[in-house]
């Protein structure tokens, strides 16, 4: 078995296909898209009535507030309505301006609008233009 360096959870972890595009998001938010280390989290466990669920990648605020959740899914996966599906779940809990969804091939984002819907965003937009969009 390989593994892989978690800068986020700050240990080493297996490199399964969803974790290879988990780190590969994760390198991206902060290198591409100035999201720093510190306000990004790892495998965030969260609880809706009385299931219990993993967000991939939460993405906070300089408040520690979330700001957008992200869901990887390995390479040979489509991103169809059950991955939209489990991101809106997490949105439910986290109350996210921006939902990402990923299977390191196809990136899709999108960003919270006033009719309480989402709008697909056409490129990724930097940390300080999330920050913006908070309410």
């Amino acid at each position: 078995m390989e593994y892989i360096w978690d800068p986020l959870r700050k240990k080493e972890v297996a490199l399964t296909s969803e974790e290879r595009v988990r780190q590969w998001l994760i390198a991206q938010l902060n290198t591409s898209f100035g999201v720093p280390m510190g306000l990004m989290q790892s495998e965030v466990s969260l609880k809706l009535g009385r299931k219990d669920y993993r967000a991939d990648i939460v993405v906070y605020d300089r408040k520690a507030r979330p700001l957008m959740v992200l869901e990887c899914k390995r390479e040979d996966v489509v991103i169809g309505p059950e991955t939209v599906r489990q991101a809106l779940i997490y949105h439910s809990v986290l109350n996210v301006s921006f939902i990402c969804l990923s299977n390191g091939k196809s990136t899709y984002v999108y960003r919270r609008n006033s009719l309480s819907g989402f709008d697909r965003l056409d490129a990724f937009p930097d940390y300080q233009q999330m920050l913006l969009c908070q309410p």
